[in-house]
Order: C-alpha cells, then structure tokens, then sequence
C-alpha cells in the first residue's frame, strides 16, 4: 500500500501472551469471543479502522490464528519478531514500517471496548494542532493515545513493556475529556470478557 506523506495512521498492539488471561498460554484472550459475537482482536481493529484508513496490526510470529483472522479480515499485519521483548518492541515494528506518517493512534488489541467515537475525537485533535494526546475519563487517562510525527525519534527510542507511558510523562499532552469508560477497561482475565 502507497502512504502518502500527510496520513495517520493507527497502530494496533497485538503481540502479547496474555499471561494473566491464562497462565498456561492455551487460550489466547484476543481469540475470545465478547458479548456480541465478535472476538476481542477484530473489535479493536474495527473501531481502529473506522475512524483512520490505514491500520497495521503487530503480532507475534507464532500466532498463526491470530494471523489469519486479521489476514481475513483484509488488515495489514506487522509480525514482530522480538515481541517477548515487551511492548516497545511492538511499537517500533509498527513504527518503523509506518515512519512516514503524519502521526499516529496507538490503540492496544485488548481493549475492545473503546468506542470509534473516541478514537475519532484523539484524531480530530491531531489533525488540529496537538501533538500528544490522550482520552480522560473520570479523570482518569486511559488508552488509545496519538502522538503526532514530531515525537517519532523518542516513540523508536522506547525499550522493554512500558510502551510509551513515559513519553506522557515527560512531554506536553493534550487531555481529551471523554464519557467513554472503555477507555480504561482490558482483557485481563476472562471476566473481562463480559459486558458491564
């Protein structure tokens, strides 16, 4: 696919184990089905690419369903090789194959409940102005977060799992109010999985 310089672009974190979910690594949390029928992975890529034209998915290499769900659903998928490495490792796979970019939404794979209304909101103020931002509910800052080109060297300079929280620390960021409390809820364990 030709990027024309001026796009955004959304970069779904997927290359996690899921330990917590289980332990034992059998059932793969982004694979469960939610309420609605629809599994985990392929909602947060839907609302991911209802709002931005260009997604990547970053997976790890040996998650082969995973691949092909996402493979079917005709999204662009970005295996990461190092992803055991921690999150950064799959920020900057998606990145690096996405550096000319005007910015992006990095949204996490686990977190379907995110509303597309919100993630269009993050856009809207990226494409006016902002060069770091992140969704607030109840006071509370919570996932996806968008960061504009300008912050590309410190987003491929992270390392280990803490992704790029410590960039929204260190740097002006602009807080998006939201009545979206999917903004703070995962997949951690399988209870997660219902509606609430």
């Amino acid at each position: 696919m030709t990027l024309s310089p001026a796009s955004w672009t959304g970069i779904l974190l997927a290359a996690g184990r899921g330990r917590r979910f289980d332990p034992q690594g059998v059932e793969d949390k982004l694979q469960q089905t939610l309420p609605d029928g629809h599994t985990v992975a392929l909602t947060a890529a839907r609302h991911l690419s209802s709002v931005i034209k260009r997604i990547v998915v970053v997976v790890r290499p040996d998650n082969h369903a995973l691949i092909e769900a996402l493979q079917r659903e005709n999204y662009e998928v970005l295996v990461c090789p190092d992803a055991d490495q921690g999150m950064a490792a799959s920020l900057t796979t998606g990145l690096r194959h996405t550096a000319l970019s005007k910015g992006w939404i990095i949204a996490l794979a686990d977190m379907p409940f995110v509303q597309s209304t919100s993630i269009a909101a993050l856009l809207h103020e990226l494409e006016n102005g902002a060069d770091i931002v992140v969704p607030v509910f109840q006071g509370q800052r919570g996932n996806p977060v968008g960061f504009s080109d300008k912050y590309l060297p410190e987003l491929m300079a992270l390392t280990g799992d803490r992704g790029a929280r410590g960039l929204l620390q260190r740097f002006p960021v602009r807080e998006i109010p939201l009545d979206d409390p999917g903004i703070l809820r995962d997949i951690d364990l399988p209870a997660d999985l219902s509606s609430r």
